[in-house]
């Protein structure tokens, strides 16, 4: 029986530490291929490669789009860019961002997942929000093992603690332990073969850059009365758990990501209106002298009373903001 050979590892803010820490202790001769994404910035100088490379055992490099996958070997994600498995090959997809980010760590997981099954070993380290969540729920769904950081050891403990409520993770360990213990696993047979879910490979081929319209978000989630943050689309949330949402451009997004996303949307909405009325209240004051002046009392006393209503109305709105 085949055994692990596919070890996917995510992370977020609080992770790089951890990574680093992880393959300077995995053995040289490690039967298994390593595959890296953590959350980067477009303009990433795609250093971290370069950074496991020189501090470890284990050769480590940059993903190029199609080169085979080598046993001992890492490929880290490079910035602006999902990392996903194809069978024995590696391969870079710019579909839309998930939860915010490009590479996300979900596709690599369900990748994972659909080309190695019980050989893949998923990996969640320490992040905010939950990103890596469903997607290490769907690699245990094509009968891969799973694996978190313990969220008290976590620099940044959201990501490992949603990823235990999203589904029954196999393992926990602190980062000191987890080498030792991807090790042991990687000696492990494999359990077996399951037959992946097809919207999990959908949502894969939509990370490689698939064309994402009505039709295809249909089939995998039902629309639902909210809209995209990051196109303004109709969203669609997904069967199955946990409780995600795509657009028909294909942004995805859990529920936690999107009431982040929705904040930041409300604060702004509340400052422009917030300006908008002041300014029509210095309008109505301008308005107010310009009546007295001219002799119309009764127009003065009009725009007095309406510059005071937007005054109360901005103190309501400051409240607000100050709260959001």
């Amino acid at each position: 029986m085949a055994k692990r050979d596919i070890i996917a590892i995510g992370g977020s803010a609080g992770s790089i530490e951890v990574i680093r820490q992880v393959c300077r202790a995995l053995p040289a001769q490690l039967q298994a291929s390593v595959l890296v994404a953590v959350h980067v910035g477009a303009g990433n100088q795609n250093l971290l490669a370069g950074i496991l490379d020189s501090g470890g055992p284990l050769p480590a490099g940059t993903a190029v789009d199609g080169e085979p996958l080598q046993q001992a070997r890492i490929y880290v994600a490079p910035a602006d860019h999902h990392l996903v498995l194809d069978g024995r090959h590696v391969r870079l997809g710019r579909g839309p961002r998930e939860n915010m980010a490009r590479p996300a760590i979900d596709p690599l997981f369900r990748s994972a997942g659909i080309s190695a099954g019980p050989r893949a070993i998923g990996v969640l380290l320490s992040g905010m929000l939950n990103d890596g969540a469903s997607g290490l729920a769907d690699l245990k769904r094509c009968g891969g093992v799973t694996v978190v950081q313990n969220p008290l050891d976590a620099l940044e403990g959201e990501m490992p603690r949603t990823a235990l409520l999203a589904s029954d993770v196999d393992y926990r360990a602190p980062a000191g332990d987890l080498a030792d213990l991807l090790a042991r696993l990687v000696d492990q047979e494999a359990g077996p073969a399951l037959v992946a879910p097809a919207s999990v490979a959908l949502e894969v081929a939509i990370a490689m850059g698939r064309l994402s319209d009505t039709p295809t978000i249909a089939e995998i989630a039902d629309p639902v009365a909210l809209t995209c943050p990051g196109c303004g689309g109709t969203l669609s949330q997904i069967r199955r758990s946990p409780l995600r949402f795509r657009c028909q451009v294909g942004h995805g997004y859990t529920a936690e990501a999107l009431v982040h996303e929705q904040e930041g949307s409300v604060d702004e909405a509340i400052r422009m209106a917030l300006r908008v009325i002041g300014e029509r209240a210095v309008m109505m004051e301008k308005m107010t002298l310009d009546a007295l002046q001219a002799g119309r009392s009764a127009a003065a006393a009009t725009f007095e009373e309406r510059a005071q209503e937007y005054r109360r109305s901005a103190g309501v709105l400051m409240g607000a903001a100050l709260k959001a």
